[in-house]
């Protein structure tokens, strides 16, 4: 099989094996392994990467384990706002959305403004029209309800705190999704959803729809995307400062994962990670929290799915 790779995420942060049952830890490993499968049949079968990402993240979407589509977070306002962004490594082209309600798959509407318009990012009521106009699925508030989600959200809701996707206490979880991938034609593309915050006021926006903050992809260089506090990965340029270490001081993927988000992002409290690939077949999943969602396969290999710090290749 040709030189073929996809890797993902579904959220970083503190993630011990106490805090989830049997029953939880089965399920999101269900959920990332049918995920990085699929996607990476979408490459077996000669298809593209940006086809690749974008199928893995519209799964993750239609998961309600992961805060993003489906599984979103709520809103002060007891809503649910969107972002998302996908990137193609061979032009990059991009396409971004902020603050959307309502849309099945915020990540299908990305790779749709990429294609169809001559901006990169839309938000909230623009964003909605240019979906309507190009046939994209909407679904109601209560295709979006979960009783976790609820739950999290009333034990804040009447408070100014705001939680990262389901905190509890001290417990942070980043519940963000992301794809990346390298085709048989040896380009490259990523693809990022999320929920946001529980409780999130203003219109809040992270790093996730902003092009090398959360998402970045170039055929020179690597895909990126991101996991994590946004705040931090927006001041850090997390995404595209790992493309600029490989372009401009020759680092490895690997070298360049690891000198951004546990060393750079630490220095100043930024916690997360990410999942990147390069041109080469290369895959680098690095996090500095104590867990992360992810998975990855290549060429023939068997699919590689983990959730703690202490799983390793």
């Amino acid at each position: 099989m040709k030189n073929i790779a996809i890797a993902l995420h579904g959220g970083a942060g503190t993630i011990e094996k106490k805090s989830l049952s049997p029953e939880q830890d089965k399920a999101f490993r269900a959920a990332l392994k049918q995920a990085v499968e699929e996607g990476h049949q979408v490459l077996a079968r000669g298809g593209n990467a940006l086809d690749a990402v974008e199928l893995a993240v519209t799964l993750l979407e239609d998961s309600p384990l992961f805060n993003a589509g489906k599984g979103a977070v709520f809103t002060k306002e007891g809503k649910h706002e969107m972002d998302a962004a996908i990137m193609c490594g061979r032009t990059l082209e991009a396409g971004a959305v902020a603050g959307v309600r309502n849309i099945k798959n915020p990540i299908q509407l990305c790779r749709s403004i990429m294609e169809h318009s001559d901006h990169v990012m839309l938000s909230g009521y623009g964003a909605e029209e240019f979906a309507l106009n190009h046939g994209l699925d909407f679904a109601p508030e209560s295709y979006f309800f979960n009783k976790f989600r609820y739950e999290q959200w009333s034990e804040v809701r009447d408070t100014n705190i705001y939680q990262l996707d389901h905190t509890v206490h001290t417990d942070e979880k980043f519940g963000t999704v992301g794809a990346v991938a390298l085709d048989a034609a040896g380009n490259i593309a990523a693809a990022t959803s999320t929920g946001g915050m529980t409780n999130k006021r203003y219109n809040r926006i992270g790093d996730t729809p902003i092009i090398g903050a959360g998402t970045y992809a170039n055929n020179a260089t690597c895909a990126v995307s991101c996991t994590g506090h946004g705040e931090y990965f927006m001041r850090a340029v997390v995404a595209y400062d790992v493309s600029c270490l490989m372009e401009y001081k020759g680092l490895s993927l690997q070298e360049a994962c690891e000198a951004v988000v546990n060393r750079k992002l630490v220095k100043f409290g930024g916690e997360g990670g990410l999942v990147a690939i390069a041109p080469n077949g290369d895959v680098a999943m690095p996090f500095n929290s104590e867990g992360m969602y992810r998975a990855k396969k290549a060429g023939e290999q068997q699919a590689f799915v983990a959730i703690y710090k202490d799983e390793q290749v």
